[in-house]
């Protein structure tokens, strides 16, 4: 088992560094094989960054990899605190050297599968989820993220059209009874779903 979405990734450590800017802010990300796109910031995780409106209080980055996406969201809403949860304990491990090498105050990071670990509340919850793990293993997290959100609060996740963004728009419809795209670029989808208050 060695998928980015492994809990222990057997592949040899190749440690790596890449730079990403996030409003006029550019942080610095250690990374590694056995992770999610370990050579650069992925498409995907980008335009999520740049989709998800400013906001206030909690936030929770499921699958968070080795952490942009939270540091990210950390750093350009200085009034939040973001929670990052992923099943890799390699990416988490190196999550929270990022978070510490871009002196972020406003974060952390630890293991969980799923929201096993997770114990709290949250008004945004964002994730890149991990598609070609499949339904089994995706569907559960949809399933269980509105009872990880606040009232109002709202799930942002982006999924490829071709990897099943149009399903993943229907399921969320029957957990929130809402869902919108609130972006689109080259095949890529923003979704949205809110809790009702």
């Amino acid at each position: 088992m060695n998928h980015y979405f492994s809990k222990d990734p057997e592949v040899k450590h190749d440690l790596g560094k890449i730079s990403y800017k996030i409003n006029d802010h550019l942080i610095e990300i250690i990374t590694d094989a056995g992770v999610f796109s370990k050579n650069k910031v992925d498409f995907g995780s980008d335009l999520l960054i740049k989709s998800v409106p400013p906001f206030k209080g909690k936030a929770l980055d499921i699958g968070c990899g080795y952490g942009v996406l939270g540091i990210s969201l950390a750093i350009s809403n200085p009034d939040s605190f973001v929670t990052m949860v992923d099943i890799n304990k390699r990416a988490v491990d190196l999550a929270v050297k990022n978070i510490n090498l871009n002196n972020i105050k406003n974060a952390s990071a630890f293991f969980s599968d799923g929201f096993s670990n997770v114990k709290e509340k949250f008004d945004v919850i964002v994730t890149n989820p991990p598609i070609r793990a499949g339904k089994k293993v995706i569907y559960p997290i949809y399933e269980n993220s509105i009872n990880f959100l606040n009232p109002g609060g709202s799930i942002y996740m982006v999924v490829q059209k071709k990897q099943g963004a149009p399903s993943t728009v229907e399921k969320l419809k029957s957990i929130y009874g809402n869902c919108e795209i609130v972006n689109k670029e080259k095949g890529y989808w923003i979704i949205k779903s809110t809790k009702s208050s």
